[in-house]
């Protein structure tokens, strides 16, 4: 019952005091892809937590032992003790339900935006097949659009999708950038962080962890591609590329250079740039580890401390043998 109590109230602090502290700290535009990595890790440790506080409930601790027959007797004795009264029984009930609860719910949101985001991808793949010119030599489709635009298509049958406007108003190093921001969306599979940051955010819509890390995972997977852009054109070149871009219509299935962050991330380019330090990004990866176990810590350590329990009492026959042993 402790541990069940201690995990929850880590996923409830979690879930309440880890959005407002992180999305108040500015180092996760310093090191984008630090951010995204700990917002994800915040969420997998509260339903962790949560799942583990479930389990924890329903399924008392019990000895454990090489031998099967004193294995199994412990086991029943110990869920007898705590389902013969209600208390017992009604927060073994809940933590069933809790235990099953969260890895369904979010398994069911999973599966329906999975379906979703596969049909309109390949409904958007049919249009693009249809009125997009193949520009084999970019490796891109042109749309014959005048407004400055630019997408990426993700998933297995990727594409790249630029305009006649877009071409026209960037110039070579300003188009090398856009094209670089949206490889660099597709090469880390950014598609697949945001799913899972909208799954989550679904599937708990009053949790604030989750509509949060929605949120700041977004900003932070362009902020992660403008990067990459930078590096290979300078800041100011993909600050000026993403300009002529922003205000271009994209459909919602594809992630864009430009969009509603643009403004300020262009800023983001412009002003000095302070990456995080090698030792503040260690120290951050090494904490996000600490979360993403620490659940995991909390059961194994009543875990460990039980194999010197024994829940047989002496008299019993499985007592009586082991003192003959």
């Amino acid at each position: 019952m402790i541990v069940a109590a201690v995990l929850l109230a880590y996923a409830v602090l979690l879930c309440t005091l880890a959005p407002r502290l992180l999305r108040s700290a500015g180092w996760a535009e310093r090191a984008p892809r630090l951010g995204i990595v700990v917002w994800q890790v915040l969420g997998a440790s509260a339903l962790t937590a949560a799942v583990l506080a479930g389990s924890a409930l329903t399924v008392p601790t019990v000895r454990v032992s090489a031998d099967l027959a004193e294995l199994l007797q412990a086991c029943v004795m110990a869920l007898t003790a705590q389902y013969a009264s209600p208390g017992g029984a009604a927060a073994g009930a809940a933590g069933a339900v809790l235990a099953l609860a969260v890895p369904g719910r979010v398994a069911w949101c999973a599966g329906a935006a999975l379906l979703r985001i596969r049909r309109e991808r390949r409904e958007h793949r049919e249009v693009l097949d249809m009125v997009g010119r193949p520009d084999p030599r970019r490796g891109v489709v042109v749309l014959d659009h005048d407004e400055p635009a630019a997408y990426c298509l993700p998933g297995r049958h990727r594409r790249t999708v630029i305009t006649i406007g877009a071409l026209r108003s960037l110039d070579d190093d300003q188009l090398a950038a856009v094209l670089a921001h949206e490889r660099a969306h597709q090469a880390e599979r950014h598609d697949a962080v945001l799913a899972w940051a909208q799954t989550l955010a679904r599937a708990f819509p009053r949790v604030s962890l989750f509509r949060t890390a929605e949120a700041e995972i977004a900003r932070l997977v362009e902020m992660r591609a403008d990067d990459v852009a930078a590096a290979l054109t300078g800041r100011l070149t993909t600050a000026a590329a993403l300009l002529t871009v922003a205000g271009g219509r994209t459909p919602a299935v594809a992630l864009a250079a430009g969009g509603s962050t643009a403004a300020r991330r262009v800023r983001r380019l412009i002003e000095p740039h302070h990456p995080l330090s090698r030792a503040g990004i260690a120290a951050g990866s090494l904490t996000a580890a600490v979360v993403l176990a620490l659940p995991l810590l909390v059961v194994g350590g009543p875990a460990a401390a039980a194999t010197q329990l024994n829940y047989c009492p002496e008299g019993t026959p499985a007592a009586q043998i082991t003192t003959m042993r």
